[in-house]
């Protein structure tokens, strides 16, 4: 596994009151959940940059209401307007 270091000043792990631990991990799934949210990256990498298992990352998704699955209105309307 890779490191990066990021340096930032002390008032940002006070201002949200983690341990610079708490704020790595923070960090992780923010990224993770917006990279998923963007399609960029499958739930799979998404939850292994959060440091999470599949079924940990879906249950932070549904805690953070985030959809799991993207609908294409068209593409779904196209499928309804076959059938």
């Amino acid at each position: 596994m890779s490191s990066v270091t990021i340096n930032l000043p002390e008032s940002v792990f006070s201002a949200r009151r983690l341990s610079p631990e708490e704020f790595v991990q923070d960090m992780r799934l923010a990224a993770a959940i917006y990279w998923y949210q963007k399609q960029e990256i499958s739930m799979e990498k998404a939850a292994n940059v959060a440091g999470l298992n599949r079924r940990d990352f879906l249950a932070v998704l549904a805690r953070e209401q985030v959809d799991v699955f993207a609908v294409d209105f068209d593409d779904l309307q196209s499928e309804l307007n076959r059938g």
